[in-house]
């Protein structure tokens, strides 16, 4: 574990942005499934889904695949012309969390390669930790220039409004596994310094059963356009999650807008209880959606409430074509679309 804090950059005061996630678009980054993954006993039925979201995704833009084997991965996609295919070892495949973090500064784009470290030393991440900088070696990315951050931070820990509201939670990002010589303030330093966020919301509330990843605010709520949060929200009063999604959605309520306003709440519905084949209960949640060019990827589970969940992202994003993918298998991997996938965007690959 690191024992100094990082050293900060931008002393210089430039203009730094962190995009919002349904701001324009370059491509998506995916990793693909192989039998050295945990996905091996259910492989098939995982690179299926993998499969579905490449063929939605470069219906709209392009796709970029880390795999270790890039002949195999070809032969099953379409759309080549929009697809870059990397030959590049992984242990996994949560692009979300190992994958670039995209800022902009001085509205030039920047990427930034965190420390991933498997979700505080859960898994084996050496490969998966240095997908960014063999990507980024390998053309992926343009001239766009790569810094490398001393800070573990995972892209689904964090959700930006573009404008500089930072939404996450305080049992990710303050969990002894991750930061521990940093408090709170000095880790809001950091993120300021580095992704130019001026406001934090920091949830207090909410995880789901059978995620790894401490609590990431992808699995639970998503800051959208016009000061809108998506949320997950529990009405079963059976349900083991109810009281603390019930907290959650009491601190949503109270957070303000940069115009010191409520935010426009839309929830997400609840889905019935998903298990595996040792009775574990499965980290399904609708909030995993991934914004692209055009469409929303939501994630469903052959669920009764899909149909709900996809007609509530669409008040969200009404100019969008609103997709559910059947992302079944990844949660038997405690994952779901959003933490598969990771967006580049607009300028990156052809940087200005």
């Amino acid at each position: 574990m690191k024992t100094n804090a990082p050293t900060l950059h931008h002393s210089n005061s430039p203009s730094i942005r962190l995009p919002a996630e349904w701001e324009p678009q370059d491509a998506v980054l995916i990793a693909w499934p192989h039998a050295g993954t945990d996905w091996a006993p259910c492989l098939a039925e995982a690179a299926a889904v993998f499969l579905n979201i490449a063929e939605e995704v470069t219906r709209f833009e392009t796709l970029i695949v880390a795999t270790p084997e890039p002949d195999a991965v070809r032969e099953k996609l379409s759309h080549l012309d929009r697809v870059q295919i990397c030959n590049v070892e992984t242990n996994d495949t949560w692009a979300r969390d190992f994958g670039p973090i995209t800022l902009l500064e001085n509205g030039q784009p920047v990427l930034l390669d965190f420390t991933f470290t498997g979700w505080g030393g859960k898994f084996e991440a050496g490969l998966d930790n240095q997908i960014t900088a063999k990507l980024h070696a390998a053309g992926a990315f343009g001239e766009t220039p790569l810094r490398t951050v001393d800070l573990i931070l995972e892209g689904g820990s964090i959700e930006s409004d573009g404008n500089g509201t930072l939404l996450t939670t305080s049992e990710c990002l303050l969990n002894p596994n991750r930061n521990t010589e940093l408090s709170k303030t000095q880790l809001e330093e950091v993120l300021a310094a580095e992704l130019g966020a001026t406001t934090f919301h920091w949830l207090e509330n909410g995880a789901l059963a059978g995620d790894d990843t401490d609590a990431h605010i992808d699995t639970l709520a998503r800051l959208c356009p016009d000061n809108t949060i998506l949320y997950v929200q529990c009405t079963d009063p059976a349900d083991e999650h109810f009281e603390v999604f019930q907290a959650l959605e009491n601190q949503l309520q109270n957070l303000q807008t940069l115009e010191k306003t409520p935010y426009r709440l839309l929830p997400l519905p609840w889905p019935a209880a998903k298990f595996d084949a040792d009775g574990e209960r499965l980290p399904a949640t609708y909030a995993n959606y991934l914004v692209i060019n055009g469409a929303v990827l939501v994630p469903t589970y052959n669920d009764p409430a899909d149909f709900q969940a996809l007609e509530t992202v669409k008040k969200a994003f009404p100019d969008r074509e609103i997709i559910g993918v059947d992302c079944s298998a990844l949660i038997l991997q405690h994952g779901s679309l959003h933490c598969v996938t990771m967006q580049i965007p607009k300028g990156v690959r052809n940087r200005g």
